[in-house]
Protein backbone atom coordinates (compact mmCIF):
# COMPACT_ATOMS: atom_id res chain seq x y z
CA UNK A 1 0.00 0.00 0.00
CA UNK A 2 0.58 3.83 -0.51
CA UNK A 3 0.68 4.80 3.40
CA UNK A 4 0.43 8.41 4.63
CA UNK A 5 1.63 8.74 7.82
CA UNK A 6 1.05 11.72 10.41
CA UNK A 7 2.28 12.02 13.67
CA UNK A 8 4.33 9.28 13.15
CA UNK A 9 7.92 10.25 14.03
CA UNK A 10 7.56 9.59 17.75
CA UNK A 11 7.79 6.64 20.35
CA UNK A 12 5.12 4.57 18.28
CA UNK A 13 6.42 5.63 14.96
CA UNK A 14 10.44 4.88 15.74
CA UNK A 15 8.42 0.88 15.71
CA UNK A 16 5.76 1.52 13.15
CA UNK A 17 7.73 2.87 10.54
CA UNK A 18 10.52 0.40 9.97
CA UNK A 19 7.33 -2.81 10.64
CA UNK A 20 5.31 -1.37 7.32
CA UNK A 21 8.86 -0.27 5.60
CA UNK A 22 9.72 -4.19 5.93
CA UNK A 23 6.37 -5.42 5.11
CA UNK A 24 6.48 -3.47 1.34
CA UNK A 25 4.46 -0.51 1.65
CA UNK A 26 5.27 2.48 0.30
CA UNK A 27 6.07 5.64 3.49
CA UNK A 28 5.42 9.33 2.76
CA UNK A 29 6.24 10.85 6.58
CA UNK A 30 4.67 14.15 7.04
CA UNK A 31 6.38 15.82 10.42
CA UNK A 32 7.53 19.39 11.38
CA UNK A 33 11.02 17.51 11.98
CA UNK A 34 13.27 16.56 9.32
CA UNK A 35 14.43 13.16 8.94
CA UNK A 36 17.93 13.76 10.56
CA UNK A 37 16.04 14.56 13.42
CA UNK A 38 13.83 11.88 14.24
CA UNK A 39 16.56 9.03 14.78
CA UNK A 40 15.85 6.43 11.77
CA UNK A 41 18.98 4.63 10.83
CA UNK A 42 20.31 6.48 7.09
CA UNK A 43 19.51 3.82 5.22
CA UNK A 44 15.76 3.26 5.60
CA UNK A 45 15.46 7.57 5.95
CA UNK A 46 16.70 7.26 2.46
CA UNK A 47 13.85 5.47 0.80
CA UNK A 48 11.41 7.03 2.80
CA UNK A 49 9.42 10.14 1.10
CA UNK A 50 9.56 13.05 3.61
CA UNK A 51 7.22 16.14 3.68
CA UNK A 52 8.54 18.56 6.56
CA UNK A 53 5.06 20.17 7.49
CA UNK A 54 2.95 20.85 10.33
CA UNK A 55 -0.62 19.05 9.58
CA UNK A 56 -2.67 20.98 12.06
CA UNK A 57 -2.02 24.23 9.79
CA UNK A 58 -4.74 24.73 7.40
CA UNK A 59 -2.21 26.21 5.00
CA UNK A 60 -0.06 23.48 4.52
CA UNK A 61 -2.62 22.08 3.36
CA UNK A 62 -4.10 24.51 1.08
CA UNK A 63 -0.68 25.51 -0.29
CA UNK A 64 1.36 22.53 -0.17
CA UNK A 65 1.75 20.88 -3.44
CA UNK A 66 3.94 17.67 -2.21
CA UNK A 67 1.25 17.33 0.85
CA UNK A 68 -2.46 17.03 -1.31
CA UNK A 69 -0.37 14.70 -4.03
CA UNK A 70 0.85 12.55 -1.06
CA UNK A 71 -2.91 12.52 0.13
CA UNK A 72 -4.55 11.89 -3.14
CA UNK A 73 -2.16 9.26 -4.07
CA UNK A 74 -1.92 7.25 -0.62
CA UNK A 75 -4.46 4.01 -0.08
CA UNK A 76 -4.59 4.67 3.28
CA UNK A 77 -3.31 7.40 6.16
CA UNK A 78 -2.12 6.76 10.03
CA UNK A 79 -2.66 9.57 12.04
CA UNK A 80 -0.72 9.83 15.46
CA UNK A 81 -0.51 13.35 15.94
CA UNK A 82 -0.88 14.51 19.34
CA UNK A 83 1.83 16.43 21.95
CA UNK A 84 2.52 13.96 25.15
CA UNK A 85 -0.73 13.97 27.85
CA UNK A 86 1.93 13.45 31.28
CA UNK A 87 5.03 15.61 30.77
CA UNK A 88 5.15 18.66 32.27
CA UNK A 89 2.67 20.84 33.86
CA UNK A 90 -1.26 21.37 33.03
CA UNK A 91 -0.79 24.82 32.29
CA UNK A 92 -3.50 26.80 30.11
CA UNK A 93 -1.23 27.27 27.15
CA UNK A 94 -0.24 23.29 27.64
CA UNK A 95 -3.45 22.65 27.70
CA UNK A 96 -4.47 23.89 24.47
CA UNK A 97 -1.87 22.71 22.65
CA UNK A 98 -2.91 19.06 23.65
CA UNK A 99 -6.30 19.96 22.18
CA UNK A 100 -5.01 21.68 19.09
CA UNK A 101 -2.14 18.79 17.91
CA UNK A 102 -4.74 16.31 17.85
CA UNK A 103 -8.01 18.19 17.30
CA UNK A 104 -7.06 20.76 14.91
CA UNK A 105 -4.28 18.30 12.30
CA UNK A 106 -7.21 15.43 12.57
CA UNK A 107 -9.63 18.48 11.57
CA UNK A 108 -7.55 19.39 8.66
CA UNK A 109 -6.87 15.54 7.65
CA UNK A 110 -10.35 15.07 7.40
CA UNK A 111 -11.07 17.91 5.20
CA UNK A 112 -8.55 17.53 3.04
CA UNK A 113 -9.32 13.77 2.45
CA UNK A 114 -13.06 15.27 1.59
CA UNK A 115 -11.88 17.40 -0.79
CA UNK A 116 -10.69 14.26 -2.92
CA UNK A 117 -12.07 12.63 -6.01
CA UNK A 118 -10.84 9.28 -4.64
CA UNK A 119 -9.81 9.87 -1.09
CA UNK A 120 -7.58 7.01 1.06
CA UNK A 121 -10.00 3.40 1.29
CA UNK A 122 -8.53 3.70 5.03
CA UNK A 123 -7.67 5.99 8.00
CA UNK A 124 -6.07 4.42 11.35
CA UNK A 125 -6.64 7.75 14.04
CA UNK A 126 -5.73 7.36 17.33
CA UNK A 127 -7.09 8.20 20.38
CA UNK A 128 -6.53 7.00 24.15
CA UNK A 129 -7.99 5.16 26.69
CA UNK A 130 -8.41 8.20 28.43
CA UNK A 131 -11.64 8.28 26.50
CA UNK A 132 -13.11 6.15 29.54
CA UNK A 133 -12.51 8.73 32.48
CA UNK A 134 -10.65 7.26 35.61
CA UNK A 135 -12.13 4.93 37.87
CA UNK A 136 -10.66 2.74 40.58
CA UNK A 137 -13.35 -0.14 40.23
CA UNK A 138 -14.99 -0.24 36.51
CA UNK A 139 -14.06 -2.28 33.82
CA UNK A 140 -14.10 -0.52 30.13
CA UNK A 141 -14.76 -2.23 26.97
CA UNK A 142 -15.45 -0.90 23.92
CA UNK A 143 -18.82 -0.13 24.04
CA UNK A 144 -18.62 1.53 27.78
CA UNK A 145 -19.92 4.96 28.40
CA UNK A 146 -17.31 7.93 27.82
CA UNK A 147 -15.86 9.77 30.95
CA UNK A 148 -16.04 13.36 31.86
CA UNK A 149 -13.13 15.03 32.84
CA UNK A 150 -10.59 16.82 30.78
CA UNK A 151 -9.45 13.98 28.79
CA UNK A 152 -12.45 11.61 28.03
CA UNK A 153 -13.67 15.31 26.43
CA UNK A 154 -10.43 15.68 24.15
CA UNK A 155 -10.83 12.11 23.26
CA UNK A 156 -14.22 12.15 22.51
CA UNK A 157 -13.73 15.60 20.14
CA UNK A 158 -10.77 13.64 18.69
CA UNK A 159 -13.04 10.56 17.26
CA UNK A 160 -15.75 12.99 16.08
CA UNK A 161 -12.78 14.53 14.09
CA UNK A 162 -11.95 11.59 12.39
CA UNK A 163 -15.67 10.53 12.01
CA UNK A 164 -15.57 13.16 9.62
CA UNK A 165 -13.40 11.25 7.25
CA UNK A 166 -15.13 10.85 3.78
CA UNK A 167 -17.80 7.75 3.60
CA UNK A 168 -16.08 5.91 1.67
CA UNK A 169 -12.82 5.53 3.81
CA UNK A 170 -13.03 2.66 5.98
CA UNK A 171 -11.83 3.85 9.47
CA UNK A 172 -10.08 2.36 12.35
CA UNK A 173 -9.56 3.82 15.84
CA UNK A 174 -7.54 2.64 18.62
CA UNK A 175 -7.46 4.02 21.85
CA UNK A 176 -4.29 3.52 23.33
CA UNK A 177 -3.28 2.50 26.67
CA UNK A 178 -0.06 3.36 27.95
CA UNK A 179 2.63 2.12 25.64
CA UNK A 180 6.12 0.08 26.92
CA UNK A 181 9.21 1.41 25.23
CA UNK A 182 12.58 1.38 26.66
CA UNK A 183 13.04 4.67 24.28
CA UNK A 184 10.16 6.92 25.59
CA UNK A 185 7.22 7.55 27.15
CA UNK A 186 6.40 6.05 30.74
CA UNK A 187 8.58 3.12 31.42
CA UNK A 188 11.86 5.13 29.72
CA UNK A 189 11.60 7.51 32.60
CA UNK A 190 11.09 5.09 35.14
CA UNK A 191 14.13 2.85 33.74
CA UNK A 192 17.00 5.07 35.69
CA UNK A 193 15.59 5.17 38.92
CA UNK A 194 14.37 1.87 38.96
CA UNK A 195 18.10 0.57 37.94
CA UNK A 196 19.09 2.16 40.81
CA UNK A 197 17.03 0.49 43.41
CA UNK A 198 15.11 3.34 44.05
CA UNK A 199 12.05 2.69 41.80
CA UNK A 200 8.30 1.76 43.44
CA UNK A 201 4.60 2.33 42.93
CA UNK A 202 3.54 6.18 42.46
CA UNK A 203 0.70 7.68 44.12
CA UNK A 204 -1.88 4.99 46.26
CA UNK A 205 -0.60 2.08 43.80
CA UNK A 206 -4.19 0.64 43.36
CA UNK A 207 -4.72 2.62 40.34
CA UNK A 208 -5.17 0.52 37.31
CA UNK A 209 -2.46 0.82 34.13
CA UNK A 210 -3.75 -0.24 30.72
CA UNK A 211 -0.95 -0.98 28.77
CA UNK A 212 0.26 -2.75 25.40
CA UNK A 213 3.73 -3.12 24.34
CA UNK A 214 5.03 -1.10 21.65
CA UNK A 215 5.54 -3.76 18.78
CA UNK A 216 2.02 -5.34 19.47
CA UNK A 217 0.68 -1.72 19.04
CA UNK A 218 2.38 -1.49 15.78
CA UNK A 219 0.77 -4.99 14.49
CA UNK A 220 -2.56 -3.37 15.13
CA UNK A 221 -2.12 -0.73 13.39
CA UNK A 222 -0.73 -2.68 10.38
CA UNK A 223 -3.74 -5.05 10.89
CA UNK A 224 -6.09 -2.63 10.82
CA UNK A 225 -4.16 -0.84 7.68
CA UNK A 226 -4.82 -4.37 5.91
CA UNK A 227 -7.61 -6.45 6.99
CA UNK A 228 -10.97 -4.64 5.74
CA UNK A 229 -12.44 -6.79 8.73
CA UNK A 230 -10.94 -3.96 11.13
CA UNK A 231 -13.18 -0.99 12.03
CA UNK A 232 -14.64 1.86 14.17
CA UNK A 233 -13.29 1.68 17.61
CA UNK A 234 -10.95 -0.79 19.41
CA UNK A 235 -8.71 -0.48 22.81
CA UNK A 236 -5.64 -1.02 22.09
CA UNK A 237 -4.40 -2.45 25.26
CA UNK A 238 -2.75 -5.95 26.26
CA UNK A 239 -5.22 -8.45 27.83
CA UNK A 240 -3.75 -8.23 31.03
CA UNK A 241 -3.95 -4.94 33.00
CA UNK A 242 -2.51 -4.14 36.28
CA UNK A 243 -2.53 -1.99 39.15
CA UNK A 244 0.44 -0.06 39.45
CA UNK A 245 1.55 -1.53 42.45
CA UNK A 246 2.07 -4.91 40.51
CA UNK A 247 3.44 -2.83 37.73
CA UNK A 248 6.45 -1.35 39.49
CA UNK A 249 6.69 -4.91 41.39
CA UNK A 250 7.04 -6.54 37.82
CA UNK A 251 9.69 -3.89 36.81
CA UNK A 252 11.61 -4.00 39.68
CA UNK A 253 11.69 -8.18 39.09
CA UNK A 254 12.61 -7.61 35.61
CA UNK A 255 15.75 -5.60 36.36
CA UNK A 256 16.32 -7.55 39.13
CA UNK A 257 16.44 -4.30 41.98
CA UNK A 258 14.12 -3.78 44.69
CA UNK A 259 10.66 -1.84 43.65
CA UNK A 260 9.78 -0.45 47.59
CA UNK A 261 10.00 2.84 47.90
CA UNK A 262 6.67 4.78 46.34
CA UNK A 263 6.57 8.02 44.84
CA UNK A 264 4.07 10.09 47.16
CA UNK A 265 1.08 11.29 44.84
CA UNK A 266 1.80 15.48 46.19
CA UNK A 267 5.19 15.13 44.96
CA UNK A 268 3.73 14.45 40.96
CA UNK A 269 1.18 17.13 41.45
CA UNK A 270 3.68 19.80 42.54
CA UNK A 271 6.03 18.31 39.54
CA UNK A 272 2.71 18.12 37.02
CA UNK A 273 -0.16 19.90 38.02
CA UNK A 274 -3.23 18.39 37.68
CA UNK A 275 -1.57 16.55 34.61
CA UNK A 276 -0.84 13.76 37.27
CA UNK A 277 -4.09 12.67 36.96
CA UNK A 278 -3.18 10.47 34.35
CA UNK A 279 -0.45 8.62 36.28
CA UNK A 280 -2.44 8.56 39.71
CA UNK A 281 -6.26 7.50 38.55
CA UNK A 282 -6.12 5.52 36.06
CA UNK A 283 -8.59 2.76 34.18
CA UNK A 284 -8.98 -0.90 33.77
CA UNK A 285 -9.52 -1.19 30.19
CA UNK A 286 -9.94 -4.15 28.14
CA UNK A 287 -10.91 -5.25 24.15
CA UNK A 288 -13.94 -7.29 23.06
CA UNK A 289 -12.85 -5.91 19.96
CA UNK A 290 -9.47 -7.32 19.50
CA UNK A 291 -11.03 -10.96 21.05
CA UNK A 292 -13.43 -11.14 18.05
CA UNK A 293 -10.77 -9.78 15.32
CA UNK A 294 -8.42 -12.55 17.08
CA UNK A 295 -5.84 -10.32 17.74
CA UNK A 296 -2.64 -12.38 18.65
CA UNK A 297 -0.62 -10.78 20.79
CA UNK A 298 3.26 -11.23 21.39
CA UNK A 299 3.49 -10.16 24.73
CA UNK A 300 0.22 -10.63 26.41
CA UNK A 301 1.66 -10.70 29.94
CA UNK A 302 3.23 -7.75 31.87
CA UNK A 303 6.28 -10.05 32.33
CA UNK A 304 6.99 -10.81 28.87
CA UNK A 305 6.35 -7.41 27.80
CA UNK A 306 8.73 -5.99 30.24
CA UNK A 307 11.46 -8.45 29.62
CA UNK A 308 10.99 -7.34 25.23
CA UNK A 309 11.27 -3.35 25.95
CA UNK A 310 13.96 -3.36 28.74
CA UNK A 311 16.07 -6.62 26.84
CA UNK A 312 17.96 -4.45 24.10
CA UNK A 313 18.67 -1.39 26.61
CA UNK A 314 19.59 -3.46 29.91
CA UNK A 315 22.92 -2.07 31.83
Amino acid sequence: MRLLLIGCTGLVGRGLIPLLHEAGHQLTVVSRRSASAVGLPDRLASELQWIKADPAAASNWASSAALTQALAACDGVVNLAGEPIAEQRWTPQHLRLLESSRLETTRRLAEAMAALETPPSVLVNASAVGYFGTSANAQFEETSAPGSDFLAGLCQRWEQAAAAKPEATRLVVLRIGIVLSADGGALAKMLPVFRTGFGGPIGSGQQWMSWIERSDLCRMIQSALEQPSWSGAINAVAPEPVSMADFASGLGRCLGRPSLLPVPGPVLQLLLGDGAQVVLEGQRVGSTRLQELAFSFRYPSLDAALAAATSSSSR
